[in-house]
């Protein structure tokens, strides 16, 4: 029991020192990211299925999801992480998606287990994948807790926002983050 206690204490080491040529690089891919992502998802068609939004306003429908700003955190500040390559980035992304709308479907009444069980299925799913990518997660939670117009749109919104907007932050990451002489992404596609 004692042992137990004692694990908690840590034991590695702090988290070194960022330099700052890193810290550019990651807030301009951040940056400009986020900026392509919020202009593109927002205020530009880009597929057919666009026009099953065309009676929803922007407020009540905004393509930007809080998950990819968790996303950008890894695909722009952690790039050497398993976590942020492109199968975990798109694949965590979509099959989270999916599983979140398959809980609200299930379990909508109940709406602390259809979320619980989004979490925790996405995870799972993730791992057994290999695309593990901690921001899928919240995009499965999103799926279930959501307004009603994300929940009207079923397994869409798989499609928009959740693939297209990861698909345009892994652009962006290919070329701003290969920009810099001391960057390489990705580590691994598959």
């Amino acid at each position: 029991m004692l042992n137990y206690f004692k694990k908690m204490r840590g034991g590695g080491k702090g988290q070194k020192i960022i330099p700052l040529s890193e810290i550019f690089w990651s807030f301009f891919g951040a940056f400009v990211g986020m900026s392509f992502l919020c202009l593109t998802l927002n205020y530009f068609k880009l597929a057919p299925l666009d026009d099953i939004f065309h009676s929803l306003s922007r407020t009540d429908m905004n393509f930007v999801i809080a998950s990819f700003g968790a996303s950008s955190v890894l695909i722009f500040g952690v790039i050497d992480s398993p976590l942020a390559q492109p199968r975990n980035l798109v694949g965590g992304h979509v099959l989270s998606a999916i599983v979140g709308v398959a809980c609200y479907q299930l379990f909508s009444p109940h709406l602390w287990l259809a979320a619980s069980i989004a979490v925790s299925a996405s995870i799972s799913i993730m791992q057994l994948t290999k695309t593990l990518h901690p921001p899928g997660s919240a995009t499965a939670l999103i799926a279930v807790v959501g307004s009603q117009q994300l929940h009207d749109l079923g397994y869409i919104y798989v499609l928009i926002p959740i693939l297209r907007g990861a698909l345009i932050l892994l652009i962006v990451a290919l070329l701003v983050n290969n920009m810099s002489k001391n960057r390489r992404y990705p580590k691994f596609w598959w």
